[in-house]
């Protein structure tokens, strides 16, 4: 039988879980105007529940910043296991641009761009990057003058380019990461015309 103190952190973790769920939601629907009543009605919890678990609201939006890029940075360290570290990083780049179709919250990367967590993450991403780079080129798969920073800013270009065209279906996306991809393999590359921006 589970104790009243494994019980209650149980519960604590799952309310945590289905807070981040909820605000996700509501930051993608209303954008920051999302309200934290709106965030625990959602999550079917009450709003002091919130505030038990985030002491405000840009605590929350951190953490909900923190929870997608984890996702990310379990993808890429999954995929520096994988046999074809060309494949590797195309794979990393279409489940980053497919998550960035489903959820747009770019714009709340701003406001937590300076929290500690964030950071972290961030940093951690962009290691995780750099040694799928690092694989990529060892095997001749990636352009040489291509960093783990210009991946990075990579990530959303495909999705960023058919937001141009109202009424683009869905998946037109993949169109364009494979324009993209295409430009970062070693034939026929031309060179660079400006340097690789530095990692902040």
């Amino acid at each position: 039988m589970a104790s009243p103190t494994r019980s209650l952190r149980s519960d604590a973790a799952r309310n945590r879980e289905l807070l981040l769920a909820a605000a996700e939601d509501e930051f993608a629907e209303r954008g920051i105007e999302a309200s934290v009543a709106d965030i625990a009605r959602r999550a079917g919890v009450a709003k002091g529940t919130v505030f038990s678990h985030f002491a405000t609201k840009e605590e929350l939006i951190a953490a909900v910043v923190a929870n997608h890029i984890a996702v990310l940075t379990a993808t890429a360290e999954r995929l520096l296991e994988s046999a074809d570290a060309g494949a590797a990083l195309l794979e990393f780049l279409t489940v980053a641009a497919d998550r960035r179709q489903q959820r747009d919250l770019t714009f709340l990367m701003s406001i937590s761009a300076e929290n500690s967590q964030v950071v972290r993450i961030r940093n951690q991403l962009h290691a995780d990057i750099g040694s799928l780079v690092q694989r990529a080129h060892e095997c001749g798969a990636l352009r040489p003058d291509v960093t783990a920073t210009d991946i990075y800013l990579l990530i959303c270009a495909p999705v960023h380019v058919i937001e141009n065209l109202p009424g683009a279906p869905s998946d037109l996306w993949r169109r364009y990461l494979a324009i993209i991809f295409d430009g970062l393999r070693p034939e026929g590359a031309s060179p660079l015309p400006r340097p690789a921006p530095n990692w902040p």
